[in-house]
């Protein structure tokens, strides 16, 4: 994929802070009319740089209360695919990524509450591909970006 031009960018940061904006607001923030912002939309669907639209929901509306990161310590042989398919059918976890440094993973998990939690830790912990995990629970987030983050 190549990289974004300096107008295209404007445009994704402009969707990134709202995607429910109107072509001619953004045109009129870039300096395009609107039906060019949306040939630039279209364009950037088409080439896989914008992947789809989509609503963020605060977790604590849909009764998740807690946050915690959680470190996967995997069996020896333990494919990233093995991972995504073990965490997959937990609606639990919000996010999941491979990391360097000791731990195999690292996993983002919201939950109604800490008895939940240690329930869906107990659950991950005991998934065959796992040797051991360390969590730490969220206190206050403090900083999220979202999409294209913040233009320079």
């Amino acid at each position: 994929m190549k990289l974004l031009s300096d107008l295209d960018e404007r445009i994704v940061h402009a969707l990134a802070e709202d995607a429910r904006r109107s072509y001619a607001d953004i045109g009129a923030q870039v300096g395009l009319s609107a039906p060019a912002v949306k040939r630039r939309v279209d364009r950037l669907l088409a080439e896989g740089a914008i992947t789809g639209f989509t609503v963020r929901v605060d977790p604590a509306a849909l009764g998740w209360q807690t946050e915690a990161f959680v470190e996967l310590y995997c069996r020896h042989n333990t494919s990233p695919a093995d991972i995504r398919r073990g965490l997959a059918h937990y609606p639990e976890v919000a996010s999941a990524s491979t990391v360097t440094g000791d731990a195999d993973a690292v996993v983002q998990v919201f939950a109604a509450d800490v008895r939940h939690f240690e329930r869906v830790l107990e659950r991950i912990a005991g998934e065959p591909f796992v040797t051991r995990t360390k969590s730490v629970l969220v206190l206050s987030p403090l900083v999220r970006r979202y999409g294209a983050g913040s233009p320079e």
